[in-house]
């Protein structure tokens, strides 16, 4: 409608433009002067209010590019105050500019929500331009997750974590790759998706960081379960009826010595051959049962307990070994209100496995001490550790030491921190374990 009313405007002023030409020609060829001189003023007249109409045009047309230029779409053109021949184009630049605005707040919601949606999830997202390796945007749960507060280019990460860049840098879009994250105090895997898309003539990489660890640590706990639920079976159907016929052979033994020679010790060596037979039989059902004991916990009796109480228990408990030993155990709680919902019994008994393999620890430790510290973070997650001054131990055995049968001990049955695992599990949270050869280890019970 604007458009249209311009036209007729300016098509109105070169008409009447054209008919006063054709009139002072006329004059001029009539040679009737005096009329010359009175149309003059009027072509005069005609040509400048053309012009200014048209130069008044531009300005307009040149502010209302300005702000699209700039996206400012709040600016607004005076329609009363303009002139008549204007207002008609004043108008239909801020009927366009209040499409824009309109365009622009709904583009800006839907950003928001996006933003606000991608907070939410426990996913990592960042987005890179993939030949500069500019960061676009991370969300915040990629930041604690990696704990980086900021990355300027996905190239930064290489000096955090250069085998995760490594595997993120390697990652073609469409895929997923299990990758592990190594943090100074932590470790965990999570799985690596990326997408590529092309924006302005610029690609950009889409990767997304899911955390994995419980999911892996529940599948192979349930794998672990099955297959010592297989073993336990199998061996106790197998070497109880050994143990019994042992206790046969040896009654049957007692009862025909009267009748046999011993002359050159035969007797004897039976009876000592089927004592052992017994006495590892026995050792082996007594080992399968204790296997059984990862199988028989399922669902744990929640209180809300105090954690000064569970630290007071373990002192109590704990103390006449290491005076014993000669082993000073520190107990740091600076929040003595905090308490938890958990199972007494089955955290207490996490707790004592873990400081008697503490104790073991630093046996050999100039100074042996084992601390019990507990804190609270900002996401009101519970942290419980214990820590010692041990040998500590090997990245290897780390990765291992939570498997059942696993074991740096001579003796050990490698059923201890399986056991604790599968407890915290039932709790819902996770065992962590950080430690460096010859300084110690810190094992962490998160809530």
């Amino acid at each position: 409608m604007t458009y249209r009313r311009l036209q007729w405007d300016i098509l109105t002023r070169v008409l009447l433009l054209l008919l006063t030409l054709c009139a002072a020609a006329f004059l001029l060829v009539k040679e009737w002067y005096v009329y010359e001189i009175l149309v003059l003023p009027v072509i005069i007249y005609q040509v400048f209010d053309f012009y200014s109409y048209h130069k008044q045009a531009q300005r307009e047309v040149e502010q209302f590019v300005e702000s699209i230029h700039y996206r400012d779409f709040s600016r607004n053109f005076n329609v009363t105050q303009a002139p008549d021949d204007l207002k008609e184009l004043r108008r239909g630049f801020n009927e366009i500019n209040s499409a824009f605005k309109l365009i622009s707040k709904e583009k800006e919601t839907q950003y928001q929500y996006l933003q606000k949606i991608l907070e939410l999830v426990d996913t990592g997202i960042i987005s890179y331009e993939t030949e500069t390796g500019e960061v676009v945007w991370m969300n915040e749960s990629l930041k604690r997750m990696l704990m980086l507060p900021y990355l300027k280019t996905i190239h930064s990460l290489q000096k955090r974590d250069a085998l995760l860049y490594e595997q993120v840098i390697s990652l073609q879009p469409g895929n997923s790759h299990v990758a592990t994250v190594h943090q100074e105090k932590n470790m965990f895997k999570i799985l690596l998706s990326a997408t590529a898309f092309q924006t302005e003539g610029k690609k950009f990489q889409l990767v997304a960081f899911q955390n994995i660890n419980e999911a892996l640590d529940a599948t192979e706990s349930q794998a672990w379960k099955k297959l010592l639920s297989v073993m336990t079976h199998e061996i106790m159907n197998s070497v109880a009826p050994i143990s019994s016929l042992a206790d046969t052979l040896k009654n049957r033994l007692q009862e025909s010595v009267q009748f046999l020679d011993n002359s050159n010790g035969v007797v004897e060596d039976l009876e000592v051959g089927i004592n052992t037979i017994k006495r590892r039989s026995e050792g082996l059902l007594k080992f399968a049962e204790v296997y059984r004991n990862l199988n028989k916990i399922t669902n744990p009796t929640l209180k809300h307990v105090f954690v000064r109480d569970l630290f007071e228990n373990m002192h109590n408990l704990m103390q006449p070994t290491l005076n014993q030993k000669g082993i000073e155990m520190e107990v740091i709680l600076k929040d003595p209100d905090l308490a938890i919902e958990v199972d007494p019994n089955l955290i207490e008994q996490v707790l004592i496995n873990l400081i008697v393999n503490a104790i073991e620890a630093v046996k050999e430790s100039e100074q042996p001490r084992i601390v019990l510290s507990a804190v609270q973070s900002s996401s009101h997650k519970l942290a419980v550790k214990v820590s010692d001054n041990g040998y500590g131990m090997s990245e290897d055995v780390m990765n291992n030491i939570f498997i059942p049968f696993f074991s740096t001990k001579k003796n050990g049955s490698g059923i201890g921190l399986s056991l604790c695992k599968q407890i915290m599990m039932l709790h819902k949270g996770n065992i962590t374990v950080q430690s460096v050869e010859g300084k110690g280890s810190v094992f962490t019970l998160q809530f």
